[in-house]
């Protein structure tokens, strides 16, 4: 499947998994990287450079097809060596990274001088525009059906990718909302080059995720997330359950603030459930998608699975229909 963007990532596929904090580690990227798709390391999932090093390292070890890094640019994180993280990238000569959460801006001088592609992931059209404008080589543009962070302008799917697509020169990858190859070719019609999975790549048997927090996504329908963080311009779509709620009552009181909220929502609480498996103990995010996943196959088994999907939808449900008589 040749597109733009399986060109610019060096893969069989244009799929490629998103880069989860704490999930996309060597095991689960060199498998997606195996199957023929693109795997992701999470670096800020290392506590520091050489760490993530180490981490490039494992993942070679079981690999050799190409895979990237996400840089996950929080405005205001403290204690994240992001310059120490970009100079690994750069001397580990990675192709591709996929940015996120900022702007790229003050490191791709460093990046584009090492040879290393950037994938900025946006929610909007003005946010992929501006990506494009600063030299980034792809976007992802993620809709409001994703897990975490789908930005606030509450636009699907359906409309964000077509959109994106016709404003922009450089190639689009889709996500938010996809967990399969209809999926796939769906994106591909509506103008995207690639797509970008994270909730399907998490409910596999190479992802870390425990087996309690797998089984509660996997028994969860389409209407089963709910966002929290709204009230305070950070919307993060997560899995309903006890610590949601308790996190949208908070939310609800005048009197709260978003310091008061971050010790239910914020991320070493619920990187903590997805390793013991308490599925209730903390704001898991997850995407819509989650009512389309029923099963916990390989990595390959998924991407072989996609492609006979892709197949199908194009060969037999929409062959047909342009020929009809």
């Amino acid at each position: 499947m040749k597109t733009r963007a399986s060109a610019l990532l060096g893969s069989r596929l244009p799929i490629v998994q998103s880069g989860m904090r704490w999930a996309s580690r060597a095991e689960l990227v060199s498998a997606v990287s195996n199957a023929g798709a693109f795997g992701i390391l999470s670096a800020h999932t290392q506590p520091d450079a050489e760490a993530l090093r180490r981490e490039i390292e494992r993942t070679r070890s079981m690999t050799q097809q190409p895979f990237g890094v996400n840089l996950t640019l929080l405005p205001g994180a403290s204690g994240v060596d992001v310059e120490g993280y970009v100079r690994v990238v750069c001397e580990e000569r990675i192709p591709v990274v996929e940015t996120a959460g900022g702007s790229p801006a003050r490191y791709l001088d460093a990046l584009k001088g090492a040879g290393v592609k950037v994938m900025h992931k946006v929610t909007s059209v003005r946010h992929a525009l501006k990506a494009e404008s600063l030299g980034v080589d792809a976007v992802i543009i993620d809709g409001f059906e994703c897990a975490g962070h789908p930005g606030a302008d509450d636009v699907p799917g359906l409309v964000l990718i077509p959109a994106a697509a016709r404003a922009l020169k450089i190639p689009v990858l889709a996500a938010g909302g996809i967990a399969d190859g209809y999926g796939l070719v769906a994106a591909l019609a509506l103008g995207a080059e690639g797509v970008c999975m994270g909730t399907r790549f998490l409910l596999t048997r190479e992802s870390p995720l425990h087996s309690e927090v797998k089984a509660r996504m996997l028994a969860a329908g389409a209407t089963d997330t709910t966002l929290v963080g709204r009230r305070f311009g950070d919307s993060i779509r997560v899995l309903k359950n006890r610590t949601a709620a308790e996190a949208l009552a908070l939310e609800a009181q005048p009197a709260t603030t978003h310091g008061d909220l971050l010790p239910l929502i914020g991320a070493p609480r619920w990187m903590q459930a997805m390793e013991s498996g308490a599925a209730d103990d903390a704001a898991l995010p997850v995407g819509q998608c989650v009512g389309l996943i029923e099963d916990l196959p390989s990595c390959a088994e998924l991407v072989e699975r996609m492609l006979a999907q892709a197949r199908d939808a194009i060969e037999q449900r929409l062959s047909p229909l342009l020929f009809a008589a």
